[in-house]
Protein backbone atom coordinates (compact mmCIF):
# COMPACT_ATOMS: atom_id res chain seq x y z
CA UNK A 1 0.00 0.00 0.00
CA UNK A 2 2.70 2.30 1.03
CA UNK A 3 4.33 1.52 -2.28
CA UNK A 4 1.58 3.20 -4.21
CA UNK A 5 0.98 5.93 -2.10
CA UNK A 6 4.61 6.78 -2.70
CA UNK A 7 4.53 6.15 -6.46
CA UNK A 8 1.33 8.52 -6.26
CA UNK A 9 2.75 11.02 -4.66
CA UNK A 10 6.10 10.84 -6.72
CA UNK A 11 3.39 11.14 -9.88
CA UNK A 12 1.86 13.78 -8.48
CA UNK A 13 5.08 15.75 -7.76
CA UNK A 14 6.54 15.10 -11.49
CA UNK A 15 2.88 17.01 -12.79
CA UNK A 16 3.10 19.68 -10.97
CA UNK A 17 6.89 19.98 -11.90
CA UNK A 18 5.34 19.83 -15.83
CA UNK A 19 2.77 21.92 -15.29
CA UNK A 20 5.14 24.74 -13.40
CA UNK A 21 7.42 24.20 -15.86
CA UNK A 22 4.43 24.88 -18.78
CA UNK A 23 3.43 27.93 -17.27
CA UNK A 24 7.01 29.49 -16.86
CA UNK A 25 7.52 28.75 -20.23
CA UNK A 26 4.33 30.69 -21.20
CA UNK A 27 5.49 33.95 -18.83
CA UNK A 28 9.37 33.45 -19.83
CA UNK A 29 8.59 33.51 -23.70
CA UNK A 30 10.15 35.54 -25.89
CA UNK A 31 9.13 38.09 -26.91
CA UNK A 32 10.95 41.61 -28.23
CA UNK A 33 10.56 44.22 -26.17
CA UNK A 34 11.14 48.11 -26.92
CA UNK A 35 14.26 49.74 -25.95
CA UNK A 36 13.64 52.78 -23.84
CA UNK A 37 13.63 55.12 -27.01
CA UNK A 38 11.16 52.80 -29.09
CA UNK A 39 8.68 53.00 -25.73
CA UNK A 40 8.85 56.73 -25.20
CA UNK A 41 8.34 57.35 -28.83
CA UNK A 42 5.31 55.19 -28.73
CA UNK A 43 3.93 56.69 -25.43
CA UNK A 44 4.11 60.11 -27.24
CA UNK A 45 1.80 59.15 -29.50
CA UNK A 46 1.27 62.10 -31.62
CA UNK A 47 4.27 64.60 -32.88
CA UNK A 48 4.97 66.82 -36.00
CA UNK A 49 7.69 67.61 -38.20
CA UNK A 50 8.28 71.00 -40.03
CA UNK A 51 9.26 71.06 -43.71
CA UNK A 52 11.28 73.82 -44.83
CA UNK A 53 13.67 74.14 -47.42
CA UNK A 54 14.88 76.90 -50.66
CA UNK A 55 11.88 76.16 -52.45
CA UNK A 56 8.97 77.52 -49.70
CA UNK A 57 10.33 81.07 -50.92
CA UNK A 58 10.08 81.11 -54.73
CA UNK A 59 6.53 81.23 -54.74
CA UNK A 60 6.04 78.24 -56.73
CA UNK A 61 3.73 75.09 -56.71
CA UNK A 62 6.31 72.07 -55.24
CA UNK A 63 7.41 69.39 -57.52
CA UNK A 64 9.27 66.61 -56.16
CA UNK A 65 11.17 65.29 -59.64
CA UNK A 66 12.18 69.34 -60.35
CA UNK A 67 13.23 70.02 -57.03
CA UNK A 68 15.91 66.85 -56.72
CA UNK A 69 17.32 67.58 -60.19
CA UNK A 70 16.97 71.48 -60.19
CA UNK A 71 19.74 73.93 -57.99
CA UNK A 72 18.36 77.10 -57.12
CA UNK A 73 19.91 79.50 -58.55
CA UNK A 74 19.57 82.35 -55.68
CA UNK A 75 20.07 80.90 -52.65
CA UNK A 76 19.40 84.02 -50.70
CA UNK A 77 15.79 83.64 -51.63
CA UNK A 78 15.40 82.12 -48.26
CA UNK A 79 14.35 84.82 -46.19
CA UNK A 80 11.69 84.63 -43.58
CA UNK A 81 11.97 87.65 -41.87
CA UNK A 82 9.74 87.06 -38.90
CA UNK A 83 10.97 83.99 -38.21
CA UNK A 84 9.52 82.45 -35.06
CA UNK A 85 10.36 79.26 -33.76
CA UNK A 86 8.06 79.62 -30.81
CA UNK A 87 4.81 80.09 -32.28
CA UNK A 88 5.75 76.62 -34.27
CA UNK A 89 6.14 74.61 -31.19
CA UNK A 90 3.05 76.19 -29.96
CA UNK A 91 0.95 75.49 -32.17
CA UNK A 92 2.81 71.72 -32.01
CA UNK A 93 1.95 72.00 -28.07
CA UNK A 94 -1.39 73.04 -28.68
CA UNK A 95 -2.37 70.05 -30.67
CA UNK A 96 -1.11 67.93 -28.49
CA UNK A 97 2.16 67.11 -29.94
CA UNK A 98 4.68 65.25 -27.53
CA UNK A 99 7.77 65.85 -30.03
CA UNK A 100 8.38 67.48 -32.83
CA UNK A 101 11.17 67.39 -35.59
CA UNK A 102 12.54 69.38 -38.26
CA UNK A 103 14.01 68.90 -42.01
CA UNK A 104 17.51 70.19 -41.49
CA UNK A 105 18.27 69.34 -44.82
CA UNK A 106 16.43 68.19 -48.01
CA UNK A 107 16.23 67.52 -51.90
CA UNK A 108 18.41 70.76 -52.69
CA UNK A 109 21.41 70.45 -49.83
CA UNK A 110 21.06 73.66 -48.46
CA UNK A 111 21.36 73.36 -44.50
CA UNK A 112 19.40 75.00 -42.31
CA UNK A 113 22.56 75.18 -39.60
CA UNK A 114 25.59 76.99 -39.65
CA UNK A 115 27.41 73.92 -40.76
CA UNK A 116 31.69 73.30 -41.13
CA UNK A 117 31.30 70.19 -42.89
CA UNK A 118 28.28 71.08 -45.30
CA UNK A 119 29.41 74.70 -47.01
CA UNK A 120 25.77 74.96 -48.62
CA UNK A 121 24.53 76.49 -45.30
CA UNK A 122 22.32 79.37 -43.24
CA UNK A 123 26.13 81.39 -43.26
CA UNK A 124 26.19 82.41 -47.07
CA UNK A 125 22.83 84.43 -46.40
CA UNK A 126 21.90 88.09 -46.08
CA UNK A 127 19.22 86.58 -43.73
CA UNK A 128 20.61 87.28 -40.05
CA UNK A 129 23.72 88.40 -42.41
CA UNK A 130 24.84 84.76 -42.14
CA UNK A 131 24.81 84.29 -38.78
CA UNK A 132 20.99 82.34 -38.20
CA UNK A 133 20.83 79.05 -37.23
CA UNK A 134 17.28 77.84 -37.53
CA UNK A 135 17.69 74.29 -36.04
CA UNK A 136 19.86 75.88 -33.28
CA UNK A 137 16.26 78.46 -32.72
CA UNK A 138 14.06 75.24 -32.95
CA UNK A 139 15.65 73.15 -30.29
CA UNK A 140 15.65 75.80 -27.80
CA UNK A 141 11.81 76.45 -28.69
CA UNK A 142 11.06 72.72 -28.32
CA UNK A 143 13.04 72.97 -25.12
CA UNK A 144 11.54 76.22 -23.48
CA UNK A 145 8.03 74.59 -24.24
CA UNK A 146 8.40 71.23 -23.19
CA UNK A 147 8.71 69.54 -26.61
CA UNK A 148 11.13 66.57 -27.30
CA UNK A 149 13.03 67.99 -30.30
CA UNK A 150 14.39 66.16 -33.26
CA UNK A 151 15.82 66.12 -36.56
CA UNK A 152 14.89 65.34 -40.09
CA UNK A 153 17.84 64.72 -41.84
CA UNK A 154 17.55 64.26 -46.35
CA UNK A 155 21.00 63.11 -47.83
CA UNK A 156 19.34 60.58 -49.99
CA UNK A 157 19.28 63.53 -52.52
CA UNK A 158 21.09 66.43 -53.38
CA UNK A 159 19.86 68.74 -56.51
CA UNK A 160 23.53 71.26 -56.20
CA UNK A 161 25.69 68.44 -56.45
CA UNK A 162 24.05 65.41 -58.42
CA UNK A 163 23.27 62.95 -55.59
CA UNK A 164 20.27 60.53 -56.68
CA UNK A 165 19.58 57.95 -54.27
CA UNK A 166 22.63 58.24 -52.24
CA UNK A 167 24.97 58.10 -55.29
CA UNK A 168 26.56 60.87 -56.77
CA UNK A 169 25.69 61.25 -60.94
CA UNK A 170 29.30 60.49 -62.66
CA UNK A 171 31.55 57.61 -63.74
CA UNK A 172 35.01 56.06 -62.99
CA UNK A 173 36.91 58.01 -61.30
CA UNK A 174 35.91 61.37 -61.42
CA UNK A 175 32.73 59.88 -59.59
CA UNK A 176 34.32 57.71 -56.87
CA UNK A 177 36.09 60.92 -55.66
CA UNK A 178 33.09 62.53 -55.80
CA UNK A 179 31.42 60.17 -53.32
CA UNK A 180 33.83 59.87 -51.67
CA UNK A 181 33.78 63.27 -50.23
CA UNK A 182 29.93 63.52 -50.47
CA UNK A 183 30.60 60.61 -48.14
CA UNK A 184 32.58 62.32 -45.41
CA UNK A 185 30.70 65.46 -45.86
CA UNK A 186 27.77 63.96 -44.66
CA UNK A 187 29.61 61.95 -42.07
CA UNK A 188 30.88 65.24 -40.51
CA UNK A 189 27.54 67.34 -40.93
CA UNK A 190 25.86 63.85 -39.50
CA UNK A 191 28.53 63.97 -36.07
CA UNK A 192 27.97 68.35 -36.06
CA UNK A 193 24.12 67.97 -35.12
CA UNK A 194 24.74 65.03 -33.04
CA UNK A 195 27.19 66.88 -31.00
CA UNK A 196 25.85 70.67 -31.15
CA UNK A 197 22.73 70.22 -29.76
CA UNK A 198 21.87 68.14 -27.23
CA UNK A 199 19.83 64.88 -26.79
CA UNK A 200 17.69 63.94 -29.45
CA UNK A 201 14.26 62.52 -29.14
CA UNK A 202 14.68 60.96 -32.58
CA UNK A 203 16.48 61.27 -35.79
CA UNK A 204 15.02 60.58 -39.29
CA UNK A 205 16.26 59.77 -42.30
CA UNK A 206 14.86 60.74 -45.39
CA UNK A 207 13.64 57.71 -47.10
CA UNK A 208 16.07 55.90 -44.75
CA UNK A 209 20.24 56.26 -44.93
CA UNK A 210 20.79 53.22 -46.86
CA UNK A 211 24.49 51.75 -46.26
CA UNK A 212 27.65 51.96 -46.85
CA UNK A 213 27.95 48.52 -48.34
CA UNK A 214 25.91 50.21 -50.80
CA UNK A 215 28.50 53.16 -51.65
CA UNK A 216 26.10 55.62 -49.26
CA UNK A 217 27.64 57.30 -46.17
CA UNK A 218 28.02 55.51 -42.54
CA UNK A 219 25.88 57.10 -40.43
CA UNK A 220 24.62 54.56 -38.12
CA UNK A 221 27.90 54.59 -36.16
CA UNK A 222 27.77 58.06 -35.53
CA UNK A 223 24.56 58.48 -33.82
CA UNK A 224 24.84 55.16 -31.99
CA UNK A 225 28.11 56.95 -30.45
CA UNK A 226 26.69 60.63 -29.71
CA UNK A 227 22.75 59.75 -29.55
CA UNK A 228 22.47 56.87 -27.75
CA UNK A 229 19.12 57.39 -26.81
CA UNK A 230 17.22 58.72 -29.67
CA UNK A 231 15.18 56.87 -32.26
CA UNK A 232 17.25 56.13 -35.58
CA UNK A 233 14.98 55.71 -38.65
CA UNK A 234 15.93 54.21 -40.22
CA UNK A 235 19.33 51.98 -42.02
CA UNK A 236 20.09 48.92 -43.79
CA UNK A 237 21.16 47.50 -40.97
CA UNK A 238 18.92 49.06 -38.39
CA UNK A 239 15.43 50.34 -37.70
CA UNK A 240 13.43 51.50 -34.49
CA UNK A 241 10.53 52.20 -36.33
CA UNK A 242 9.05 51.40 -39.56
CA UNK A 243 6.90 53.53 -42.12
CA UNK A 244 2.83 51.90 -41.75
CA UNK A 245 2.98 51.62 -45.58
CA UNK A 246 1.07 54.67 -46.58
CA UNK A 247 1.12 58.85 -46.12
CA UNK A 248 -2.34 58.95 -45.19
CA UNK A 249 -1.83 59.36 -41.11
CA UNK A 250 -3.77 55.77 -40.55
CA UNK A 251 -1.83 52.31 -40.15
CA UNK A 252 -3.97 48.98 -41.12
CA UNK A 253 -5.67 46.64 -38.36
CA UNK A 254 -4.07 44.70 -36.68
CA UNK A 255 -0.61 46.57 -36.60
CA UNK A 256 2.16 45.02 -34.51
CA UNK A 257 5.14 46.36 -33.08
CA UNK A 258 7.22 43.42 -34.10
CA UNK A 259 8.82 42.69 -37.57
CA UNK A 260 10.96 39.25 -38.42
CA UNK A 261 14.13 41.43 -40.00
CA UNK A 262 15.87 43.84 -38.32
CA UNK A 263 15.17 46.73 -41.38
CA UNK A 264 12.90 47.61 -43.70
CA UNK A 265 15.68 47.41 -46.28
CA UNK A 266 15.32 45.68 -49.60
CA UNK A 267 18.81 43.57 -48.64
CA UNK A 268 16.82 41.95 -45.39
CA UNK A 269 13.66 40.99 -47.59
CA UNK A 270 11.43 41.67 -50.81
CA UNK A 271 9.54 45.14 -50.29
CA UNK A 272 5.81 43.73 -48.83
CA UNK A 273 4.10 46.94 -48.48
CA UNK A 274 1.45 44.76 -46.60
CA UNK A 275 4.23 43.73 -44.17
CA UNK A 276 5.39 46.99 -43.07
CA UNK A 277 1.70 47.70 -42.50
CA UNK A 278 0.86 44.86 -40.11
CA UNK A 279 4.05 43.79 -38.50
CA UNK A 280 4.46 40.35 -37.79
CA UNK A 281 2.78 39.55 -34.25
CA UNK A 282 6.19 36.06 -34.20
CA UNK A 283 8.22 38.65 -35.61
CA UNK A 284 11.86 38.79 -33.72
CA UNK A 285 12.62 42.10 -33.89
CA UNK A 286 10.46 45.48 -32.44
CA UNK A 287 9.91 47.88 -34.66
CA UNK A 288 6.63 50.30 -34.06
CA UNK A 289 4.80 51.33 -36.76
CA UNK A 290 4.48 55.15 -37.72
CA UNK A 291 1.54 56.88 -38.97
CA UNK A 292 2.58 59.81 -41.28
CA UNK A 293 0.40 62.60 -43.29
CA UNK A 294 0.69 66.13 -44.25
CA UNK A 295 -1.67 68.64 -42.83
CA UNK A 296 -2.41 70.20 -45.94
CA UNK A 297 -3.30 66.23 -47.38
CA UNK A 298 -7.08 67.09 -48.00
CA UNK A 299 -9.20 66.48 -50.93
CA UNK A 300 -6.35 64.98 -53.38
CA UNK A 301 -3.50 67.28 -52.44
CA UNK A 302 -0.68 66.26 -50.22
CA UNK A 303 1.54 68.55 -49.45
CA UNK A 304 4.63 68.89 -47.03
CA UNK A 305 6.11 72.37 -48.10
CA UNK A 306 4.34 75.34 -48.13
CA UNK A 307 2.81 76.34 -51.28
CA UNK A 308 0.59 79.51 -51.95
CA UNK A 309 -3.81 79.18 -52.33
CA UNK A 310 -3.08 75.46 -50.44
CA UNK A 311 -5.42 76.55 -47.67
CA UNK A 312 -8.50 74.95 -48.67
CA UNK A 313 -6.52 71.44 -48.62
CA UNK A 314 -6.12 71.34 -44.64
CA UNK A 315 -7.97 68.40 -43.16
CA UNK A 316 -11.45 69.23 -41.49
CA UNK A 317 -11.10 68.05 -38.08
CA UNK A 318 -13.28 64.82 -38.68
CA UNK A 319 -10.68 63.73 -40.56
CA UNK A 320 -8.18 64.86 -38.37
CA UNK A 321 -10.25 62.53 -35.69
CA UNK A 322 -10.53 59.72 -37.70
CA UNK A 323 -6.76 59.62 -38.48
CA UNK A 324 -6.29 59.43 -34.57
CA UNK A 325 -8.10 56.77 -34.43
CA UNK A 326 -6.14 54.39 -37.30
CA UNK A 327 -3.15 55.60 -36.15
CA UNK A 328 -3.05 56.31 -31.93
CA UNK A 329 -6.15 54.05 -31.93
CA UNK A 330 -3.94 51.13 -33.58
CA UNK A 331 -0.55 50.61 -31.51
CA UNK A 332 0.87 53.52 -34.05
CA UNK A 333 2.50 57.09 -33.54
CA UNK A 334 0.98 59.75 -35.59
CA UNK A 335 3.56 62.38 -36.94
CA UNK A 336 1.38 65.17 -39.18
CA UNK A 337 3.40 67.36 -41.64
CA UNK A 338 3.39 71.54 -40.91
CA UNK A 339 4.34 73.79 -43.32
CA UNK A 340 6.07 77.35 -42.10
CA UNK A 341 5.01 79.74 -44.89
CA UNK A 342 8.04 82.43 -46.37
CA UNK A 343 7.82 84.70 -43.40
CA UNK A 344 8.81 82.08 -40.97
CA UNK A 345 5.45 81.38 -39.65
CA UNK A 346 2.66 78.64 -39.21
CA UNK A 347 -0.16 80.39 -41.08
CA UNK A 348 -2.83 81.18 -38.38
CA UNK A 349 -5.56 78.32 -40.61
CA UNK A 350 -3.43 75.82 -39.95
CA UNK A 351 -2.45 76.87 -36.37
CA UNK A 352 -6.40 76.95 -35.88
CA UNK A 353 -7.03 73.39 -37.15
CA UNK A 354 -3.91 72.13 -35.27
CA UNK A 355 -5.81 73.45 -31.79
CA UNK A 356 -9.57 72.39 -32.79
CA UNK A 357 -7.35 68.67 -32.83
CA UNK A 358 -6.02 68.89 -29.70
CA UNK A 359 -8.90 70.12 -27.88
CA UNK A 360 -11.13 67.59 -29.64
CA UNK A 361 -8.76 64.66 -28.58
CA UNK A 362 -8.98 66.09 -24.76
CA UNK A 363 -12.64 66.43 -25.02
CA UNK A 364 -13.01 62.59 -25.97
CA UNK A 365 -9.91 60.79 -24.25
CA UNK A 366 -9.24 63.24 -21.23
CA UNK A 367 -11.50 62.16 -18.69
CA UNK A 368 -12.27 58.60 -18.63
CA UNK A 369 -15.66 57.50 -16.54
CA UNK A 370 -13.29 54.28 -14.97
CA UNK A 371 -10.34 52.76 -15.39
CA UNK A 372 -8.00 49.89 -14.51
CA UNK A 373 -4.90 48.28 -14.40
CA UNK A 374 -4.28 44.02 -13.76
CA UNK A 375 -2.94 40.62 -15.32
CA UNK A 376 -4.74 38.33 -16.22
CA UNK A 377 -7.01 36.68 -18.85
CA UNK A 378 -9.96 38.26 -17.69
CA UNK A 379 -10.20 41.69 -16.27
CA UNK A 380 -13.53 43.44 -14.61
CA UNK A 381 -14.11 47.13 -14.89
CA UNK A 382 -17.01 47.54 -12.23
CA UNK A 383 -18.46 51.33 -12.86
CA UNK A 384 -20.14 53.25 -9.55
CA UNK A 385 -23.55 53.28 -11.54
CA UNK A 386 -25.37 51.91 -14.69
CA UNK A 387 -23.32 54.42 -17.18
CA UNK A 388 -23.92 55.10 -20.97
CA UNK A 389 -20.49 54.00 -22.53
CA UNK A 390 -19.75 53.74 -26.18
CA UNK A 391 -15.79 53.68 -26.32
CA UNK A 392 -13.12 52.39 -24.50
CA UNK A 393 -9.12 52.21 -24.61
CA UNK A 394 -6.36 49.25 -23.59
CA UNK A 395 -3.00 49.57 -23.30
CA UNK A 396 -0.16 46.61 -22.87
CA UNK A 397 2.59 47.24 -20.81
CA UNK A 398 4.72 47.35 -23.90
CA UNK A 399 7.85 46.96 -21.63
CA UNK A 400 6.99 43.27 -21.56
CA UNK A 401 6.49 42.89 -24.92
CA UNK A 402 3.16 42.45 -27.20
CA UNK A 403 1.28 39.50 -25.71
CA UNK A 404 -2.21 39.47 -26.15
CA UNK A 405 -3.14 37.78 -29.32
CA UNK A 406 -6.62 38.26 -29.35
CA UNK A 407 -9.50 39.81 -26.96
CA UNK A 408 -12.98 40.51 -26.43
CA UNK A 409 -14.93 43.41 -24.28
CA UNK A 410 -18.26 42.89 -22.83
CA UNK A 411 -20.74 45.04 -20.98
CA UNK A 412 -22.72 44.20 -18.36
CA UNK A 413 -26.60 45.86 -18.93
CA UNK A 414 -27.78 44.52 -16.02
CA UNK A 415 -29.49 41.71 -17.63
CA UNK A 416 -26.80 39.50 -19.47
CA UNK A 417 -23.11 40.51 -20.83
CA UNK A 418 -23.17 41.64 -24.79
CA UNK A 419 -20.01 41.78 -26.55
CA UNK A 420 -19.04 45.71 -27.19
CA UNK A 421 -15.92 45.22 -29.47
CA UNK A 422 -13.42 42.83 -30.25
CA UNK A 423 -9.78 42.04 -31.79
CA UNK A 424 -6.13 41.36 -32.32
CA UNK A 425 -3.29 43.34 -31.50
CA UNK A 426 -3.43 45.66 -28.26
CA UNK A 427 0.09 46.40 -27.87
CA UNK A 428 0.62 50.10 -26.77
CA UNK A 429 -2.98 51.21 -27.24
CA UNK A 430 -6.28 50.11 -29.36
CA UNK A 431 -9.01 52.20 -29.25
CA UNK A 432 -12.44 50.65 -29.66
CA UNK A 433 -15.87 52.60 -30.73
CA UNK A 434 -19.06 50.92 -30.52
CA UNK A 435 -22.99 52.30 -30.04
CA UNK A 436 -24.08 53.50 -27.12
CA UNK A 437 -25.23 51.20 -23.98
CA UNK A 438 -25.52 51.61 -20.74
CA UNK A 439 -24.00 49.13 -18.45
CA UNK A 440 -22.71 48.75 -15.07
CA UNK A 441 -19.47 46.92 -15.36
CA UNK A 442 -16.97 46.10 -18.19
CA UNK A 443 -15.05 43.20 -18.57
CA UNK A 444 -11.69 42.33 -20.82
CA UNK A 445 -11.34 38.91 -21.63
CA UNK A 446 -8.42 37.70 -23.38
CA UNK A 447 -8.84 34.64 -25.78
CA UNK A 448 -5.30 34.38 -26.58
CA UNK A 449 -1.94 35.22 -25.58
CA UNK A 450 1.70 34.63 -25.89
CA UNK A 451 2.74 34.84 -22.42
CA UNK A 452 0.37 35.84 -19.27
CA UNK A 453 -1.14 39.29 -20.27
CA UNK A 454 -0.60 42.55 -18.40
CA UNK A 455 -2.92 45.39 -18.95
CA UNK A 456 -1.36 48.68 -18.06
CA UNK A 457 -4.70 50.57 -18.64
CA UNK A 458 -8.21 49.33 -19.60
CA UNK A 459 -10.72 52.78 -19.62
CA UNK A 460 -14.24 53.80 -20.79
CA UNK A 461 -15.24 56.91 -22.45
CA UNK A 462 -18.53 58.12 -23.16
CA UNK A 463 -18.28 60.49 -26.12
CA UNK A 464 -19.94 62.48 -27.68
CA UNK A 465 -19.53 62.38 -31.44
CA UNK A 466 -22.03 65.12 -32.56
Amino acid sequence: MKKYRYRNISLFILLSFFAFSFSAAKIDVKLPRPTSAQAAWQDAELGVVFHYDLHVFDNKKYSQRENRITPIEDYNIFNPVHLNTDQWIKAAKNMGAKFALLTVTHETGFALFPSDANPYNVKLLKWRDGKGDLVGDFIASCRKFGIKPGLYIGIRWNSLLGVHNFIVDGNGEFQAKRQAYYNRMIERMVTELCTRYGELFEIWFDGGASSPKKGAPDVLPIVQKYQPNCLFYHNSERADARWGGAETGTVAYPCWAAFPYPSTDQEWYSFDVKLLKTGDPDGRYCMPAMSDAPLRGYNGRHEWFWEPGDEAYIFPLPALVNMYYKSVGRNSTLILGITPNPDGLIPQPDVHRMKEFGVEIKRRFGKPIASISRKGEQIELVLKKATDVNHVSIMEKISLGERVREFTVEGFNGKKWVQLCSGSCIGHKFIGRFATVKVSKLRLKITKSSAEPVIKKFSVFMVDQN
